[in-house]
């Protein structure tokens, strides 16, 4: 599965979506918490999960005021072991990401979610 990292821009009624990915086009290594608990009261057990942000970079502040914190692959495994979380929750470098805008196709969930094409650049970007 793909998770689709976009921020939109603009005001109501005309949003413009923009598609975030590392330089290299690499999956991204981002910070984030995973927990599994169980209701008392119904004993489903139920998958829990975020991604932890941080402020922007000045490059990603004209999108929005944060920013997932993205981890070097070099320290992903580090932050799996939970040796020193604190020391990696740091600002991306203005350079960790690229981006383009792509279609008002990837507000659309439920229908076509593993489409490939929703990250394709539209025409004029």
């Amino acid at each position: 599965m793909h998770v689709h990292i976009t921020e939109w821009t603009g005001k109501a009624g005309g949003k413009t979506p923009h598609y975030f990915s590392a330089p290299s086009g690499e999956p991204l290594a981002l910070a984030g918490l995973w927990e599994r608990w169980r209701d008392p009261e119904s004993d489903a057990s139920f998958d829990s999960a975020t991604i932890i942000v941080g402020s922007a970079s000045k490059w990603m502040s004209r999108f929005h005021d944060r920013m997932p914190i993205i981890l070097e692959w070099s320290s992903a495994r580090e932050w799996m072991r939970g040796a020193d979380p604190a020391a990696l929750l740091h600002p991306a470098p203005d350079d960790a990401l690229r981006e383009w805008v792509v279609s008002t196709r990837v507000n659309r969930t439920g229908f076509g979610d593993e489409d490939q094409t929703l990250i394709d650049p539209v025409n004029g970007a």
